[in-house]
């Protein structure tokens, strides 16, 4: 399962090893203990990945392959690819744009969509540092 946290300032993919059923059962019980209001419904979600990563072509096979209805790849301009995702959006208010989106796909998929944002994250990080000197 890929978790998308999208906070005001971006946002951070993980993948676990648990389903998004036990993802959402268990974010529900901790509201209904701490008395908070949680909003649990289907959505999408998207992001951009730049298309000159190297692996980009394997994400593509891949969800040509396996990908479903779940996963989809579209060129969004010269720079970039939008990856867009069916999955859960879980928010404390449907309003607002921070939440956390949960989306299950093939092993390889997840894994190769998490490793491309790695990597672009890494790359990101090092324009920021070069660019704080």
């Amino acid at each position: 399962m890929l978790k998308l946290t999208y906070t005001e300032s971006g946002f951070y993919i993980e993948r676990l090893a648990q389903s998004p059923e036990q993802l959402v059962a268990l974010r529900v019980m901790l509201a209904m203990r701490v008395g908070h209001k949680i909003v649990v419904e289907p959505s999408s979600a998207a992001f951009l990945l730049p298309v000159n990563l190297p692996e980009l072509s394997m994400l593509e096979v891949a969800v040509q392959k396996e990908g479903g209805e779940d996963v989809a790849l579209c060129v969004a301009d010269d720079e970039f690819v939008e990856v867009s995702l069916v999955g859960c959006w879980i928010t404390v208010d449907p309003e607002e744009e921070n939440g956390v989106f949960i989306t299950a796909l093939s092993d390889r998929i997840e894994f190769l969509l998490f490793k491309l944002w790695q990597a672009t994250e890494a790359n990101a990080s090092v324009s920021q540092e070069a660019s704080d000197w």
